[in-house]
């Protein structure tokens, strides 16, 4: 039998002790635990973010791996520790809305509330669930993989609507949803939402705020410097991209950006 893999995604960053800290609560309840980084550097109390990057990094996993996600706002508050199962593998996270991408896109799905304690450890701080709660629980299941001993499940946990294109007349109307490190702008609109003949020419016609971006193209290579162009990228959605550069900079355009795609 391979080893327990326990993902970790937190906004916690890389400068102190904190991720550090869970890695050893987990490895003291279990040594033989593979712990994996997705990252640490979602940005600070950024659900959307996080709630990407989790959907997006947990599809490329073995079954029964346990995502720990903790971007966690309202840590010391009523809010409430989550075990979800979903398809195969696990997620342990805070009920924020956190998960919101993996309850659309799993068809089986049972999502428990953490409510034994004596798998958490003690005293459990207000302000570091992360280490007192999500940690040890994520741990304690790889040891007897059985969630129903960690709660009851229940049906009213909380989800948010990642923002859909709409479509108004001949215009698909959307959002720049992330910026990635290399300056990247991920859009909401994906493949499908291109009419074959864009797909074929590679002429488009896509605004952001009062920028054009009139290429699409199969790779970064293809865009001359400084220009902005589009790709499929590898999530599936169209990107807006500058090669070698940062498209954010050379647009000057951030998160949340409104994006217009004409269709004919």
């Amino acid at each position: 039998m391979t080893n327990p893999i326990i993902t970790l995604t937190t906004d916690y960053g890389n400068g102190d002790h904190l991720v550090g800290v869970l890695k050893g609560v987990i490895l003291r309840i279990n040594p033989d635990v593979h712990i994996v980084d997705i990252t640490h550097d979602i940005a600070p109390f950024d659900l959307l973010d996080a709630a990407v990057t989790i959907a997006e990094a947990s599809k490329y996993f073995p079954p029964r791996t346990i995502h720990v996600v903790i971007v966690d706002p309202g840590v010391g508050t009523e809010r409430r520790p989550l075990l979800t199962r979903a398809d195969t593998n696990y997620y342990i996270a805070p009920d924020n809305g956190v998960l919101s991408l993996i309850y659309d896109r799993e068809e089986s799905l049972t999502v428990r509330h953490i409510t034994t304690e004596h798998y958490f450890l003690q005293p459990i701080s207000q302000t570091f669930h992360g280490r007192d709660v999500f940690a040890p629980v994520a741990a304690w299941l790889t040891k007897n993989w059985q969630p129903a001993s960690m709660g009851d499940a229940i049906t009213d946990f909380k989800r948010f609507n990642i923002p859909k294109p709409k479509q108004d007349g001949y215009v698909l109307k959307g959002v720049i949803l992330r910026i990635d490190r290399f300056g990247n702008l991920m859009t909401n609109f994906t493949a499908a939402d291109l009419p074959e003949e864009i797909l074929k020419s590679g002429k488009l016609q896509l605004l952001l705020n009062d920028k054009e971006v009139s290429r699409l193209v199969a790779n970064f290579a293809q865009g001359q410097p400084n220009e902005p162009v589009a790709v499929i990228g590898s999530s599936g959605f169209i990107e807006v991209v500058v090669n070698k550069a940062s498209a954010s900079r050379v647009l000057s355009i951030g998160r949340g950006t409104p994006a217009t795609l004409v269709l004919g």
